[in-house]
């Protein structure tokens, strides 16, 4: 009987068209959730990308309208400009320093919150509060407060109390320059806790079935668990990371508008200019939109291409 039911069910099934099949209201109630997420996507990010890469083909200055079509004009212009590939070497050297210092420092806080038996949930939220700060605000704390360069910053305060009278102009100085310390450590300052929270994601992750297993087969807790079980299984997390951080370090703007910028000018802003301060400065400071916007494709490329490379040589998504 049971056959003969599931036999007419299918048969009926089979002779049933596919709309009369569907349960509207469950496909309609799905629409509407998702059609506010749809319509800002088409919005905000595919029409200005499509827009933006027909203005790059397009001779538009002072204007965002096309039609001028110079075909790869743009995109020779930009790469044979001296300024930007300078651009490309400052925000290489910006991602050589803040990657791998973000990297290893938010997996050692990461370790350390998670080794915390009491207080975790505390000191979890003290070290991701950061990330919730504005990076013009805290650009300009970094700039007028700690590394103002006068005799009451608190890094020139701080070199003072460990007996030195020496006074830093640390925005100003190119030899040597310490410019640099301020911008890494004010994205460093400011990201570390996202990082260290996804790294927390991932140690919490790991079956502690295994450590005990370590433990009893004779091993202790340290170096080399972390490096033989620890370490391995969050390989996933860790290429993530690296992704992201790199990601975040070319899309760089904020400090360094805001710490080497000036008011109304554009400061030291030559000392080191990203490829979105360039960008900006062709686009808004030059009204060549179509300049702008293929600089901020070529940009684009770069990325994905060096995100792909990374994901595949470290092997992101395998299985451990």
């Amino acid at each position: 009987m049971q056959a003969e039911a599931e036999d007419r069910s299918n048969i009926y099934v089979a002779t049933v068209p596919w709309w009369r099949q569907t349960k509207w209201e469950a496909s309609i109630a799905f629409l509407l959730f998702i059609a506010p997420m749809i319509i800002g996507l088409a919005i905000f990010t595919f029409l200005p990308i499509i827009w933006g890469t027909l203005i790059s083909f397009s001779e538009a200055r002072n204007t965002l309208d096309i039609g001028n079509w110079v075909g790869f004009d743009n995109y020779t212009a930009v790469l044979s400009d001296p300024e930007f590939r300078d651009s490309l070497f400052t925000i290489i050297i910006f991602a050589a320093f803040i990657v791998p210092i973000t990297f290893f420092l938010a997996l050692g806080i990461a370790l350390l919150v998670n080794s915390v038996g009491f207080g975790r949930s505390f000191f979890r939220s003290a070290f991701f509060i950061p990330t919730a700060i504005s990076y013009v605000v805290a650009s300009i704390v970094w700039k007028m407060g700690i590394f103002s360069g006068l005799p009451y910053g608190f890094a020139n305060m701080l070199i003072y109390w460990f007996g030195s009278d020496s006074i830093i102009a640390w925005i100003g100085e190119t030899d040597p320059p310490y410019y640099w310390l301020v911008l890494v450590t004010c994205r460093l300052w400011l990201q570390v806790g996202f990082y260290m929270i996804i790294f927390l994601a991932g140690l919490q992750e790991i079956d502690r079935s295994l450590y005990e297993a370590a433990y009893v087969d004779g091993a202790k807790p340290g170096w080399r668990t972390f490096w033989t079980i620890t370490f391995p299984l969050l390989r996933n997390t860790s290429i993530a990371v690296l992704l992201l951080n790199f990601i975040a370090a070319f899309q760089a703007f904020d400090e360094f508008v805001n710490i080497l910028g000036g008011v109304g000018s554009s400061g030291n802003l030559s000392l080191a200019r990203p490829p979105l301060v360039y960008l900006y400065q062709i686009a808004i400071g030059q009204q060549d939109y179509g300049r702008g916007s293929a600089g901020a494709l070529i940009l684009t490329a770069i990325i994905i291409a060096v995100t792909v490379a990374q994901g595949r040589i470290f092997g992101f998504g395998r299985r451990n």
